[in-house]
């Protein structure tokens, strides 16, 4: 009988600690110079913190660079200007209610990036961050102590982003997925928004699949599990491509002008990160526009990449 309770004792023990992971997947995503979106925006608020001069627009620049390089030499690790896992740990520090600053400010634009949230971006973590750390860490399957440490970080800041579907974006889901799949990294929501933000007097730009909220398999698709692959529409001539069928480059409302200048916005919006586009139209490959691949004749398969990745299909 004692051992019995001796052993019980030890299970509820284990069930009622928290995982240290919340998701087993999770990582700090690397980060580099052409990187845009809401981790860069968090990183750029992380170095103001740590007391080096870096502008916070969300765009991985030369002064962000020149600033990572800087709190790098600092902090006495390499040295290469990219936020890598050793840097975002260095960066990150621990905060709980009633601390201030940039590093709350980074927290905050994490926390309505990856959440959905509309909370005031004024570094001050007073109840409403602390409610929005403790629903996240619930969520997430993390003790909810509303005191954020590395393991609130890194989960946050791996976990997915959502489309502002005000950017010139319509959402589209031909595969029954509906906005369910519409997720994908920060870096990646954020340079589509500034691609389909720079398009312009086109018409909107049809937002297809990207990934589920988590990650994982996803219907219809043999990838799309990392928020790393983004499907969107070719441009029609009648500009209805957010409100008509699906065409394909053969189409007779196809615009293949548009087209071109929408994978030109995609790459320009993320300069060094976009690994390809498939998409079959023979003029735009041979213009080493786009590559081919089969199914691929009525959508854009837009699939970015960063310096470091732990799936080697996603590395620049």
């Amino acid at each position: 009988m004692r051992r019995l309770v001796t052993v019980l004792a030890v299970f509820l023990a284990v069930v009622t600690v928290a995982p240290a992971h919340a998701y087993t997947n999770a990582f700090f995503p690397t980060q580099s110079s052409g990187n845009r979106g809401a981790d860069v925006l968090a990183i750029q608020n992380l170095l103001v913190q740590s007391g080096h001069s870096a502008p916070t627009t969300g765009v991985f620049d030369s002064a962000t660079a020149t600033a990572v390089r800087a709190f790098q030499t600092a902090a006495g690790i390499g040295v290469d200007g990219i936020v890598g896992p050793q840097t975002w740990g260095a960066l990150a520090p621990t905060l709980r209610a009633g601390d201030s600053g940039a590093a709350v400010r980074a927290l905050q634009v994490e926390l309505n990036a990856k959440r959905r949230l509309s909370l005031t971006v004024d570094g001050q973590f007073g109840p409403a961050t602390t409610t929005a750390v403790q629903d996240f860490q619930s969520h997430a399957g993390i003790g909810a102590d509303g005191i954020v440490g590395p393991t609130t970080w890194k989960n946050l800041v791996w976990h997915f982003d959502y489309p502002d579907l005000g950017k010139n974006l319509c959402d589209q889901n031909p595969d029954g997925n509906g906005t369910a799949a519409n997720w994908a990294t920060a870096a990646a929501i954020g340079q589509l928004e500034q691609a389909a933000s720079s398009f312009t007097g086109f018409g909107p730009v049809p937002l297809g699949d990207a990934g589920f909220e988590h990650g994982g398999d996803i219907p219809g698709h043999a990838s799309h599990d990392v928020g790393m692959d983004i499907d969107i529409w070719p441009i029609r001539t009648d500009r209805a491509q957010c409100t008509a069928g699906r065409i394909t480059w053969e189409s007779s409302t196809y615009d293949r002008a548009a087209t071109r200048e929408l994978i030109k916005a995609v790459r320009n919006a993320a300069p060094g990160h976009v690994r390809l586009i498939f998409f079959n139209d023979p003029t735009l490959i041979a213009e080493g526009l786009t590559t081919h691949w089969d199914n691929h004749d009525n959508h854009l398969h837009v699939r970015y990449c960063e310096k470091v990745h732990p799936n080697s299909l996603y590395t620049c």
